[in-house]
């Protein structure tokens, strides 16, 4: 499972679509429907906000609508109403992190793609998520294959 901090704008279409399924699964998680993937690392941030349920359907929400602004007609029944909550804190280096996971899976899968997201200058976050300054977040199984290869300088905030 990987819940991406990053703003889905990044992703690739598989990517997109592999996250609204991720998302609705650990939706499913967080409600207590499903037992599996009940202590994945990845829900950590989730269970930790004080309301996890409303803020994973936010979640669910800006990825709903990037999928929109791409032509994509994800389910909107799937998602309720946009909740006023508090945003959940993600390090800066957890957004490089996941910035260069992605790019690592798009050199193979995606070229274009890939070559796109090195004119990036500042790394967004899903709008849910609030930037912090940190190294990567301490719940994050670290991927040796993640250490690819946008240079440093495109990754300056």
């Amino acid at each position: 499972m990987r819940l991406w901090s990053i703003h889905p704008k990044y992703l690739d279409a598989k990517g997109l679509v592999a996250l609204w399924r991720e998302a609705l699964l650990a939706r499913e998680v967080l409600r207590g429907e499903i037992k599996r993937y009940g202590n994945h690392p990845q829900l950590r941030r989730f269970r930790d906000h004080p309301l996890p349920e409303k803020a994973i359907e936010n979640y669910l929400i800006e990825i709903r609508k990037e999928a929109e602004k791409r032509g994509y007609d994800f389910n909107k029944r799937k998602t309720g109403r946009r909740h006023p909550i508090e945003k959940i804190p993600v390090t800066s280096g957890q957004l490089r992190y996941e910035f260069n996971w992605l790019c690592s899976k798009l050199q193979k899968r995606d070229a274009p793609r890939y070559r796109e997201l090195t004119s990036v200058r500042e790394i967004e976050p899903n709008p849910i998520f609030e930037v912090t300054e940190g190294g990567i977040e301490e719940w994050e199984k670290v991927n040796p294959d993640a250490a690819v290869k946008i240079p440093e300088t495109l990754l300056q905030r």
